[in-house]
């Protein structure tokens, strides 16, 4: 991505209003959907959704519906959001015949077999400091556009409990020891990006049902990675959306993350593929214990769903 890339494709979410976007979408007849995964969010979620709802369905008719893909909680994540007016549906429960594996990118490959817009946006559902111009703001350059097929959101995201002005954006850790070196040394075609691995995007339905989906959290890599293949550089476009804050995951949850994001990075350059059984690998990390240092060993799902236009709307799976 090169400096003109960045002038032509970069934005801010106040370059188009509300009622300019829902004039737009009306005139073109597109519809979109917003896709929240959430898994144990119950804290969180009621408020994303409540907030959505009342400003972008209520107040103006902007979102056709608001689906919340719950994914496996073990908490009220589900009855929250439905209380808050959003149609929940358990991942699990989402064409049942594929089978289901834990993992927000499974979650965002199921929420196609059950949402019916145009265009999608992905919101995570434990944010903190957001205001509803996210979504709006991620539309922006899709009904604007026809070029552009994926919309990426950065942001401030400070790393909660420090108080440096430096640390505006010290949240994305996994982002600056992860993504941006593999971008460097696989993928510089998309160095342009802000925050790559930003959870709110958006993006055509026509595209993101052609495009493999890994089942964790490389999911933002890989479709990136997948629309420049498909579509070119300038199909996609970013957003600053102002100021973001989320719970941060402890240390060796990232490491696990990080493990997927390699994972997918390594097919997408390599050209290899998922074997039958290899869709997993052992991370062993260490920990203290009463004084002793212990190994901790967890397996991390490395598997990648097929495009959902392989797959279809059979067995249930009608939008």
């Amino acid at each position: 991505m090169t400096r003109d890339w960045f002038e032509r494709r970069t934005h801010s979410w106040d370059e188009w209003t509300v009622a300019d976007l829902v004039r737009a979408r009306r005139d073109s007849g597109t519809s979109v959907s917003l896709v929240v995964p959430a898994r144990n969010e119950a804290a969180t979620v009621g408020a994303v959704v409540t907030r959505v709802r009342e400003q972008l369905m209520e107040t103006v008719e902007f979102l056709d519906e608001i689906v919340v893909i719950d994914s496996d909680s073990t908490d009220a994540t589900g009855e929250v959001a439905s209380d808050a007016g959003a149609v929940v549906h358990r991942s699990a429960d989402i064409r049942p015949d594929l089978g289901s594996v834990p993992g927000k990118g499974e979650a965002m490959w199921k929420s196609l077999f059950v949402t019916r817009g145009d265009l999608i946006v992905f919101m995570d559902a434990d944010l903190l400091d957001w205001d509803t111009h996210f979504v709006p703001g991620l539309l922006g350059p899709l009904l604007t556009d026809s070029d552009v097929h994926l919309v990426k959101g950065f942001y401030e995201r400070p790393l909660l409990g420090g108080n440096d002005p430096a640390a505006a954006f010290e949240g994305g850790r996994v982002t600056e020891l992860v993504a941006r070196p593999l971008i460097a040394l696989a993928f510089p075609e998309l160095a342009g990006l802000v925050q790559p691995l930003a959870g709110e995007w958006a993006v055509r339905r026509s595209a993101f049902e052609t495009f493999s989906v890994p089942t964790g959290y490389a999911v933002e890599l890989a479709a990136l990675v997948d629309t420049v293949r498909s579509f070119g550089v300038d199909a996609i476009a970013q957003v600053d959306l102002g100021r973001r804050a989320h719970r941060h995951q402890a240390l060796r949850d990232l490491g696990a993350m990080a493990t997927q994001i390699m994972a997918a990075a390594a097919r997408r350059s390599l050209g290899t593929r998922d074997e039958p059984g290899n869709d997993a690998v052992l991370l062993r990390q260490y920990v203290g214990s009463a004084g002793a240092i212990e190994p901790s060993e967890r397996s991390v799902h490395t598997g990648e769903r097929p495009p959902m236009v392989s797959v279809g709307h059979a067995a249930g799976g009608a939008r």
